[in-house]
């Protein structure tokens, strides 16, 4: 059996966190980041990291923090259905899933009791609301993590429990309750380590782009992993005209690659070759991006901090329907800083046209704005976001 003084050592040398949020990427995959970057500080040290991850079990999460070897567990939740009409959100669905909420928060502190974490990082998604309540409860430090340019519901919730509330902008800091302003630090958003270290040559080489002309700008067009009609039609619209003046990868979500590999078809010859075509990019990713000149795409919180991190000049189509029009603020923010365009409403390929015809064209605009989006990039944001963890535990 153990002495109570090897205990203590081997308290000190094994750092407890406790991870909530997810439901999307755009919650799950900063705080597997910072889950990384926080073992890999540890491991410098000589200490090790033991991490419990509090979820849904229908949420990102549940497939992505076992898959990492990732301790997992799920509490009762519930989902807020958002409506203009405030008096809409009164709804029998909503009113059904808020009752779940103390349950969840019972569930939480029974685990956070059970599990002593030095620390509770909570990234948003609506399970993050009973963890964070719950380490309130246990006296536990709570360190919430915003990705959007303004406060996310359960962050919002949270914003008054928070030891530390890590954001990744300074345009965040005056959109902030002042009573909770001073808790306030800018991380950035935390970007996978991979994202930064791709080679525009192993892109040609895995993907095959024999029939690109390297002379021209290279267009990435992503509507993320299921594709974005909204996107593929103006793409596929705008297409001879973007080819006469570009490369293209376009990812279009594998169920509309023989839509758009019949109207492909009929393209001219001489341009068809600069057209590669793609339900889905995978591990080739990080090339691909490092190969982009310019990129076309949704508008969430870890595309924008992927694309200023690499410093890419982006045409943004924001999703209309995402949470609080959040992709919609976010695209303006980089606008309005000079380092994107976004396109909102009725976008057509003639906007699209208007939009893309500087940036094709003028390398030098191109590297104006490239140097604008790196200055809004955070590159070590998870090593930021690493101090604040630590910093939150030791009080």
């Amino acid at each position: 059996m153990a002495t109570p003084s090897y205990n203590r050592i081997a308290a000190k040398l094994t750092f407890r966190l406790i991870v909530s949020g997810g439901g999307t990427g755009g919650h799950t995959y900063p705080a597997l980041t910072a889950v990384r970057a926080l073992q890999a500080r540890l491991a410098v040290e000589g200490r090790a990291l033991d991490v419990l991850w509090i979820g849904t079990p229908e949420g990102l999460e549940a497939r992505v923090a076992p898959a990492e070897g990732i301790a997992f567990t799920t509490v009762a939740t519930g989902k807020i259905r958002r409506a203009a009409n405030p008096l809409k959100m009164v709804s029998p669905a909503n009113v059904r899933d808020m009752a779940r909420v103390p349950l969840g928060v019972a569930q939480a502190r029974k685990t956070i009791s059970g599990f002593r974490p030095d620390v509770v990082l909570a990234t948003g998604g609506y399970v993050a609301v009973p963890a964070g309540l719950a380490a309130r409860l246990c006296k536990r430090p709570l360190v919430l993590h915003e990705q959007t340019v303004r406060l996310g519901l359960a962050n919002r919730k949270l914003a008054g429990s928070a030891a530390r509330i890590a954001v990744s902008s300074e345009s965040t800091l005056p959109l902030l309750p002042e009573a909770v302003r001073s808790a306030a630090v800018v991380t950035g958003n935390p970007v996978r380590p991979e994202i930064l270290s791709g080679h525009a040559d192993k892109a040609v080489a895995a993907l095959g782009l024999t029939g690109f002309d390297r002379r021209l700008p290279t267009l990435y067009v992503t509507g993320g992993a299921q594709g974005a009609q909204q996107i593929n039609d103006v793409v596929r619209d705008a297409l001879p005209w973007l080819l006469e003046r570009a490369n293209v990868v376009h990812q279009c979500g594998p169920a509309n690659v023989e839509g758009l590999r019949a109207s492909a078809a009929a393209l001219p010859p001489g341009i068809g070759g600069r057209y590669y075509l793609t339900g889905f990019v995978g591990a080739e990713l990080p090339d691909v991006l490092a190969l982009a000149d310019v990129v076309v795409s949704r508008s969430g919180a870890g595309t924008l901090a992927e694309l200023t991190a690499l410093g890419k000049p982006a045409v943004f189509v924001p999703l209309a329907s995402s949470a609080g029009n959040e992709q919609a603020h976010n695209a303006r923010h980089l606008e309005d800083a000079g380092a994107a365009v976004a396109l909102e409403g009725d976008v057509t390929a003639d906007r699209l046209r208007d939009a893309l015809g500087p940036l094709l064209t003028d390398p030098a605009r191109r590297a104006e704005m490239a140097e604008v989006c790196r200055a809004h990039g955070r590159p070590d944001a998870a090593d930021r976001l690493v101090d604040v963890l630590l910093s939150a535990a030791s009080g």
